[in-house]
């Protein structure tokens, strides 16, 4: 860690000295930029200066904004989504802090997907990043009427579904678990309730939402494809609201209210499934014992101290529970705890330590008397971050950080009580430390080109205590070593350089290009066409390598129609090294011996994403398209040879209406189509000994049929001017009853074993929704 500190001061050291005759003679405006009905601060909002020096700047993940100019007077404009413009007149003598609060757009007859008419996608230099806002997400038809948040994600290019209703989705090429999700900073190891159909993020609850599929900032680290980076609300400092809703499966309800009046706030957000109700109604005994439900907990509190230091302290608690009688139970969940302090060192220097806590695990009970036992695994980090930004300069600003991670894998216990078949087992958890530094600089280099470049240092150790095994290339056992508590097993220490930038054509276009390097320390191992709460995640070791990708990208970038419409089309190209897969036939239940049965070859992912978004207007929404290619190479899988990954998918399509009819009524739909998923299905089959052996040749050489699906929906907003506002929304998912296939299977057909019977599974026909949404 000693050494990462002492690079980071040194890069740090360099550019401040560098530039340092540039920052003489400069003052400051800074300040926060709040909403004016909440006082919640607003990330990303755009801040403006037009005079002497024409620059800008956008809030930071606390509202916070810092520019640096020379003394004169300017024209100051700030704008946000959804919200009026501020302008006003600032005459810089000495330098200032100015808050801004900014006030809702109260546009009845259209429906704001963008702020004002900026453009911000053309002039920004950081690429594949992508943003969506909570009206976009609650106007988005969804399965049984549950507005989410990695559905919506899944309408984006580049980002795929991981499959019929599943929460889980793919980024260029990247398994699920190369997705690097944050709640608040704190990763969440599993997204998803009911088995992937409905994701752990209450949108009631959520305050900003953004995505980098690549050319990710240096302060991101930790996985290969991409950052979903979830903010929370902060609470309402103004005064108390309730909102909620109540659905045909499940409830929720939020609650705001100040602290202490314009200085803190809270926000308690609370959600339930009810399906277990529903059980516990059937005339069927076997039914009603049956439980099935899941509920989530956000919850976040915020204080000001003074005018430099804020306090913030958020966590979410979430569980699925499904059982079976009294034969058979399943639960797991995530928790997670943050605790952030924000001070402000200088005008120019901004700064936010957080102490982080994440836990995944699951409980599997199996209560028959004769096989009583009960399993238990879990993933828990212990983190702490500190992060600074450094106004440099009008044309310089300066991140950088140090993030120290502890991290504790269990991967199993078997616990048994009574006369049970099944032995008692503990299988040893594992331990490592990963520490990470970072240093990027936003460079305007002219009035056309601004770049941003970093390096991040990363570090990844495995610590006892344990014992270690070495294995050969077929999985054998080659000598086994023990390891004292906190004693090292191997330091795997790694660059990630990063750099971004944009070359501006015009004031509505603009030419982007970027190279990622990026690094994974912890896997999740899956040996089934899609993830399960009980897939097992490893960490390196002295066997398992940390997961290396490369990427380049480069975009062209226009806004036209006077910003009305916004147009990207992005090329990108990813190596992958070290890339995991299990040994045919691998079972993973109760072998303690998982890394004698690991793979390791390369991967390779390519394509073009197509992007136009309306962005404002009583009907908008957007048309996104991607073509690509994914593949993975084993030397003893495929005859050594280049194969479809199970998430290549050449072609897939989404298109998203939006249409505010009248100040009350909005409908909206949702179409997709994607090429079938990549599958290995028999090529043939023999006999023996009057058994069916199905044959297999090339792995993941067939595809499921292809996939398309409309969504239909209607929202009807109560009358305006009402202490309680009130909205009622109708949907309707998969509007033509399309058929797709869940899961393909092979059988002899029983009146003549040398045909063959091919079983399609499908989940969902058409499936109405209706919502009753309240605020007051």
């Amino acid at each position: 860690m000693p050494n990462i500190q002492r690079l980071v001061l040194i890069l740090f050291t360099l550019l401040s000295f560098s530039q340092f005759s540039l920052a003489q003679n400069k003052l400051t405006i800074n300040g926060n930029v709040t909403d004016s009905g909440s006082g919640e601060t607003l990330i990303g909002a755009s801040v403006k200066l037009v005079g002497p020096v024409s620059t800008g700047a956008v809030t930071n993940s606390y509202g916070f904004y810092s520019i640096s100019v020379p003394a004169g007077k300017y024209e100051l404009a700030v704008s946000f989504i959804g919200y009026k413009t501020d302008t006003q007149t600032v005459d810089l003598s000495k330098s200032l802090k100015l808050n801004i609060a900014l006030t809702e757009s109260n546009q009845l007859n259209e429906v704001v997907i963008a702020a004002e008419k900026r453009n911000e996608n053309v002039v920004n230099p950081q690429m594949g990043l992508q943003k969506i806002t909570v009206k976009e997400i609650n106007n988005v038809p969804v399965l049984l009427g549950e507005r989410d948040v990695l559905k919506t994600l899944q309408l984006l290019p580049g980002i795929k579904s991981a499959g019929e209703g599943n929460s889980g989705f793919y980024v260029r090429g990247g398994s699920t678990d190369q997705n690097l999700i944050l709640l608040d900073e704190a990763p969440v190891y599993n997204a998803s309730h009911l088995l992937g159909f409905f994701s752990t993020f209450n949108s009631d609850a959520i305050k900003d939402v953004s995505v980098y599929k690549g050319g990710m900032p240096a302060q991101y680290g930790g996985r290969l494809s991409s950052v979903l980076d979830i903010k929370m609300n902060e609470g309402n400092r103004k005064q108390f609201t309730t909102e909620g809703g109540l659905g045909l499966i499940s409830s929720r309800l939020k609650v705001e209210a100040p602290i202490v009046k314009d200085k803190g706030a809270f926000m308690i957000s609370a959600r339930r499934t009810y399906i277990d109700a529903f059980l516990a109604l059937s005339p069927d005994s076997s039914v009603r014992g049956n439980t099935l439900y899941f509920y989530d907990l956000n919850a976040k509190a915020n204080y000001q101290i003074d005018d430099k230091n804020t306090l913030f302290l958020s966590g979410y608690f979430g569980r699925d529970n499904l059982g079976i009688n009294e034969t058979f139970g399943f639960n797991w969940g995530n928790s997670t705890v943050t605790l952030r302090w924000n001070h402000l060192f200088s005008d120019r220097l901004f700064s936010n330590t957080s102490l982080i806590y994440s836990n995944y695990n699951y409980v599997i009970r199996n209560l028959m008397e004769e096989n009583n036992f009960e399993v238990n695994s879990a993933i828990k980090n212990y983190n702490i971050k500190e992060d600074f930004e450094y106004s440099l300069s009008a044309k310089h600003s300066l991140k950088f950080g140090i993030n120290a991670i502890s991290h504790t894998i269990e991967p199993g216990k078997i616990n048994t009580t009574g006369e049970s078949s099944v032995n008692q087992a503990n299988y040893e958890s594992r331990k490592g430390i990963e520490l990470a530094a970072y240093i990027s600089d936003e460079w305007a280099l002219s009035d056309k080109i601004n770049v941003v470049y970093g390096l991040r240092m990363s570090s990844f150790s495995p610590t006892g205590p344990g014992n270690f095994k070495t294995y050969d290339e077929d999985g054998n056992t080659l000598e086994v070593i023990p390891y004292k508590k906190g004693q090292i097993i191997k330091n795997y220490i790694n660059a990630e350089p990063r750099i971004s930038a944009n070359f501006q054509i015009s004031p509505n276009s603009s030419l982007k290009a970027a190279y990622t390097r990026n690094v994974q320390n912890v896997h999740l191992m899956s040996n089934s066409t899609s993830t399960s709460p009980t897939d097992l995640y490893i960490m390196n070791s002295n066997n398992v390598k940390p997961e290396i990708a490369d990427q380049i990208a480069t975009g062209f970038f226009k806004n036209f129609n006077d910003n009305r419409y916004e147009f990207s089309a992005e090329i990108y190209y990813k190596l992958m090294q070290n890339q995991i897969e299990y040994r045919s036939g691998t079972d993973l239940r109760g072998n303690s011996n998982v890394e004698a049965d690991l793979l390791y070859g390369d991967g390779r992912a390519y394509g073009i994403e197509l992007f136009l978004k309306k962005r404002y207007g009583r009907f908008n929404g957007w048309i996104g398209y991607t073509l690509s290619k994914t593949e993975r190479k084993f030397d003893a899988i495929n005859s050594a040879k280049w194969f479809n990954a199970k998430q290549d998918r050449t072609h897939d399509l989404s298109l998203v209406g939006i249409f505010k009819a009248t100040s009350r009524w909005t409908f909206s739909s949702v179409f997709v189509y994607n090429t079938g998923n990549a599958v290995t299905y028999p090529s043939g089959k023999y006999q023996i000994n009057g058994r069916t052996v199905f044959y297999y040749t090339d792995k993941n050489g067939y595809r499921t049929p292809a996939y398309h699906r409309l969504d239909v929906s209607a929202t009807l907003e109560g009358r305006p001017g009402r202490r309680l506002q009130s909205s009622w929304s109708f949907g309707i998912y998969n509007l033509y009853n399309r058929q797709n296939a869940f899961a393909i299977d092979f059988k002899d057909d029983p009146d003549d074993a040398t045909k063959t019977q091919v079983v399609r599974t499908t989940l969902f026909g058409i499936i109405p929704s209706v919502t009753w949404n309240f605020k007051f």
